[in-house]
Formats: structure tokens, sequence, C-alpha cells
């Protein structure tokens, strides 16, 4: 258990050990909640909503399927060249 005192300001400094093990870095986000008594502090990722597509549901459902697709060798190609490449889609049974 690290100990932390709080500073001016109510500020606090996190032990390097914790911002190492938990990948936290100057200006990220922390959530901070109560949990049976306890404060709990939780890192927050902050996601632009022109890319807010790519966390949704959707997405990542997509997104794993094609892992899972690519780890399998179930993928078209390589292909020579574009021709070749398109006639492979245009004939695939998807």
């Amino acid at each position: 258990m690290s100990l932390v005192k709080v500073k001016r300001y109510s500020q606090i400094t996190l032990p390097s050990i914790i911002r190492k093990k938990f990948k936290i870095d100057e200006g990220d986000y922390l959530e901070i909640e109560e949990i049976n008594g306890s404060m709990v502090l939780k890192p927050v990722k902050v996601v632009h909503p022109e890319q807010s597509y790519f966390f949704s549901k959707e997405w990542q459902k997509g997104e794993a399927k094609a892992d899972k697709d690519i780890a399998k060798c179930n993928v078209l190609g390589p292909f020579d060249n574009l021709k070749k490449g398109l006639k492979a889609l245009k004939t695939a049974k998807i």
C-alpha cells in the first residue's frame, strides 16, 4: 500500500509504481468513485466524437470477427494485382 499526502488545492501525487502499472501519464483522466466507503480511482480514456464509431459495440464485434477470420486464415489473397483481387471479391461467397 502506498501513502499519499493531500497538498495545497487538494492535490495528490500518484506513486510512480502505480502510474506505471496502470499506464497513467500526465494529462490523463481518472474517474473517482465511492465504493463501500472507499475511494476508487479508475483510468478513463477520452474518445474524440469523430472516432467514437470505432468504439461502438457493432464495430468491435466486426473487429473481433475479422481477428478470428485472420487467425484461421479465412481470408482472400494475397493477390499479384488489383484485377485478381477485384475478381476474387466479386466471386466470393460472403
